[in-house]
């Protein structure tokens, strides 16, 4: 999966620190585990998430400083780094039938 530059930087600062890693951890653990969770309306309220975190952590982390923009800047897609998110910590997929037979169809 490619990430675009805001979504990759996000992704580093989380893999930097310990914290903040488990805190979206159980955040997309919880949302994709929701009553009827369907992964895909999961990855859009995730993405509106994520760019409203990058906004917070713009006020005080460096690192998000330029993702922000200018003040009424554009909104740079989180889309991508939900869906890896989600792939990540979310539930396994469920193994699909045809992948525990032998090749001879046993």
């Amino acid at each position: 999966m490619s990430l675009n530059h805001a979504e990759q930087r996000v992704f580093d600062y989380l893999q930097k620190r310990p914290e903040e890693r488990q805190y979206w951890q159980e955040k997309v653990r919880r949302a994709a585990n929701g009553p009827a969770a369907d992964l895909h309306a999961v990855a859009a309220s995730l993405e509106g998430e994520l760019w409203r975190y990058c906004e917070e952590r713009s006020r005080v982390a460096p690192d998000f400083r330029s993702l922000a923009g200018p003040a009424g800047g554009g909104r740079i897609s989180m889309r991508n780094l939900a869906e890896y998110l989600l792939r990540l910590w979310g539930p396994p997929k469920p193994r699909s039938s045809a992948a525990g037979r032998s090749p001879d169809g046993a």
